[in-house]
């Protein structure tokens, strides 16, 4: 996975990504161009005019974030656009969330045997192995701001990440019917969560904008507090943590259903069949892990996120028992696993399935 840092203003920031990940991102505009077509029958002309419809909220709320977009087109270069780089941004609201990522994400929190804290937030990213090579991971450096590391896909300003402060944040995708232009994309939610100083930062931040302009969940937790965030473009449902029976260990899960009733109007479509099997695993997995040694670690969350179990459907997504790529409507394959320790502020990340060879590294801060 390519590694960038981005330092400076936010044009500087975008300029660094663009130009480093050149490649990728064009990698990125082709692969969604392919996948609007397929999905939702739009060329990409169609796509970058629809993207551009979110440009004055985002302008008039987020300014920084545009310049960083507009940093990316330039330094991507190629012809590619500020309309190119918004639509991969906003690619989950152009299609209403109709063909958006997998994952299994899960937070844990627990006081510790010894009275020493811990707080982990963790998650298998899935989506087509086709834009595997098209993952970048950043450092963003700005001024008045957090320090953050964030894995991505190239072109985006954020996915799935944590920052100095010790906050982190997942995504988990939703299919529900309707869409706001008149609240933050879900991948700058995720930025924003990114540049927080805590949930309850984050969760003000995100309230004073409206919400989330389409259906998602984004996972946030820092050190003292974990929550998954139901969002539709209608209203936000906030998951709250639930007590392991063994331990004092608090445990936070989330795959790709709503688990909470929302506003009347929110439409959700049946998505992966397997979301609630995934679900019930990964609450077995922590509750075993519990009873055995009553606090968190990282090889534990290891074994929960390299599960098999009712392969190639499973937390650890992909792959057939001889090992060939997945073969489902979705074609989604766990892309990378990440598993974020937000006291001591250090990330692992293994690239590809938990469970197969392929690159893996650890993030920190000083």
């Amino acid at each position: 996975m390519l590694r960038i840092h981005c330092e400076g203003t936010p044009y500087e920031i975008g300029y660094t990504h663009g130009s480093k990940a050149a490649e990728s991102v064009r990698g990125s505009l082709k692969f969604y161009a392919s996948m609007f077509q397929e999905t939702a029958k739009l060329s990409w002309s169609e796509v970058r005019e629809t993207a551009l419809e979110f440009l004055p909220y985002i302008e008039e709320n987020c300014p920084d974030f545009v310049e960083e977009m507009r940093g990316i087109a330039d330094g991507t270069g190629n012809g590619t656009t500020l309309a190119d780089i918004v639509a991969l941004n906003v690619r989950t609201e152009i299609a209403f969330g109709l063909f958006s990522d997998g994952c299994t994400m899960l937070a844990w929190h627990t006081a510790g045997a010894s009275g020493n804290k811990k707080a982990f937030i963790a998650q298998n990213w899935d989506w087509r192995a086709a834009q595997s090579g098209n993952l970048v991971c950043l450092t963003v450096k700005a001024p008045g701001k957090p320090v953050l590391h964030t894995l991505t896909e190239a072109g985006l300003l954020a996915k799935v990440g944590f920052n100095s402060n010790g906050v982190g944040v997942t995504l988990n995708a939703i299919r529900a019917l309707g869409v706001s232009r008149n609240r933050l994309p879900t991948h700058l939610a995720l930025r924003t969560a990114l540049e927080s100083r805590s949930v309850a930062g984050f969760r003000a931040t995100l309230d004073s904008l409206g919400g989330c302009a389409a259906a998602c969940t984004i996972g946030v937790a820092d050190r003292d507090e974990a929550v998954s965030l139901e969002c539709s473009a209608f209203d936000i449902v906030a998951l709250r943590p639930e007590s392991l029976k063994a331990g004092s260990s608090s445990f936070l899960a989330h795959t790709n259903h709503y688990v909470l009733p929302h506003a009347q109007g929110v439409a959700e479509i049946p998505y992966l069949e397997d979301s609630r099997p995934r679900l019930a695993r990964v609450r077995e997995l922590c509750e075993g892990l519990a009873w055995g040694r009553q606090e968190p670690t990282v090889n534990g969350l290891r074994v929960v996120f390299g599960d098999e179990k009712g392969r190639p459907f499973a937390i650890n997504r992909g792959g057939d028992k001889e090992g060939d790529v997945l073969r489902n409507t979705e074609g989604s394959v766990t892309l990378f696993n990440v598993i974020m320790d937000l006291v001591a502020r250090r990330a692992w990340v293994k690239v590809g399935r938990p469970t197969e060879g392929g690159d893996d590294f650890e993030l920190g801060f000083e």
